[in-house]
């Protein structure tokens, strides 16, 4: 957190620390409340490892790196996590049914009101369980968080949010038509390949820049990013669901419509809290998924990062589960009514002119 001005003051000066204080004693609180709420719901609470041979195989997400040494000096690659997913679903392999973790998690190129380099991911599995479940247990950790912290209504950035009010449930297509005017999944095969330039063409049509360069995927974010995300959370919740199987790397197909997967996203103020899945099982299929999510890194980027084998060979005998990741700092954020997530975090980590 700083202040405008050649020289900010540091977040550890007692007037500073002053201020934030009221929201990370409420961020405390919602954090015992929920730690309570799995609990009640016979959860284990697990705690994983922050570094791994793969911090996560999704392009756009970007890690911090660093190496292991031996007594001898041999050099071992390591990341700091992104998620601790893939460590939480080995367990799940192991034979854990309900588990859930305050994961403190690390992601580059990342910093600002709704960003941190470090922060904090909560996450839950269910074992033999829908991602319907996971939905209902999103509308009540939002309303545990308020009345924890004594909010009627979360606020952000001039919107507002009834977290009492059951969150509506839109799916992407029903969100590009209603927000955008675009037909979705006209672009989308039964197999789930995607026809980019009959999503170029749409986007055209309504009035949406398109680049040479843009893939199919760069087009569905600019919709999602311009078109949509602004209205979701108002007045109430958004569970924007069934996303494209190509935009959901570690989700299963959906039963109903093989183009879409079991993958949806909360929102409240159009600011994302929480990521869930019907868990992919598949390990062949989350293979090839994580080869093209690398191939698309390596584009855009010009790197890649590892695949987990262990986390493969323990996906192949996984039960089937959902799982979701709540941004916790996010929640804690619109909860107290503070309006960057480092008011909420005990200690930032410091800024250093990037």
């Amino acid at each position: 957190m700083t202040r405008t001005g050649a020289s900010p003051s540091p977040w550890w000066t007692k007037s500073l620390h002053a201020d934030r204080r009221p929201f990370l004693i409420g961020r405390n609180r919602v954090q015992a409340a929920l730690r309570s709420f799995f609990a009640t719901a016979a959860f284990i609470e697990v705690d994983t490892a922050a570094l791994q041979i793969s911090p996560g195989n999704e392009a756009h997400l970007h890690a911090f790196a660093t190496q292991a040494l031996s007594i001898d000096g041999r050099a071992a690659s390591l990341y700091l996590h992104t998620s601790p997913e893939f460590a939480a679903k080995k367990l799940l392999a192991a034979g854990e049914e309900r588990i859930f973790t305050f994961a403190h998690v690390y992601r580059n190129r990342e910093r600002g009101p709704l960003h941190h380099p470090e922060f904090t991911m909560l996450e839950w599995y269910r074992v033999g369980e829908t991602y319907e479940t996971l939905m209902a247990d999103c509308a009540d950790m939002l309303k545990l968080a308020a009345e924890t912290t004594g909010t009627r209504s979360f606020t952000y950035r001039g919107m507002d949010c009834d977290p009492f009010a059951e969150p509506e449930r839109v799916t992407l297509a029903e969100a590009f038509e209603r927000f955008a005017g675009i037909d979705l999944l006209s672009s989308i095969a039964e197999n789930g390949e995607n026809d980019r330039e009959r999503l170029a063409a749409e986007l055209q049509r309504v009035g949406l820049r398109v680049s040479d360069d843009d893939s199919w995927a760069d087009l569905f974010s600019k919709v999602l990013v311009d078109r949509i995300e602004p209205h979701l959370g108002r007045g109430q919740a958004t569970i924007l669901c069934e996303y494209p199987v190509s935009e959901a790397a570690l989700a299963r197909p959906s039963r109903q419509d093989p183009r879409v997967a079991e993958r949806f996203e909360l929102y409240a103020c159009g600011v994302e809290l929480a990521n869930a899945f019907g868990e992919l099982t598949d390990a062949g299929e989350q293979r090839r998924r994580f080869e093209i999510e690398m191939a698309e890194k390596a584009r855009i980027y010009g790197e890649t990062y590892p695949i987990d084998e262990d986390f493969l060979a323990a996906l192949a005998v996984m039960p089937e589960a959902s799982g979701a990741a709540l941004g916790f700092d996010r929640l804690a954020m619109l909860a107290t009514g503070a309006t960057r997530v480092d008011q909420v975090m005990w200690a930032p980590v410091a800024e250093t002119g990037w």
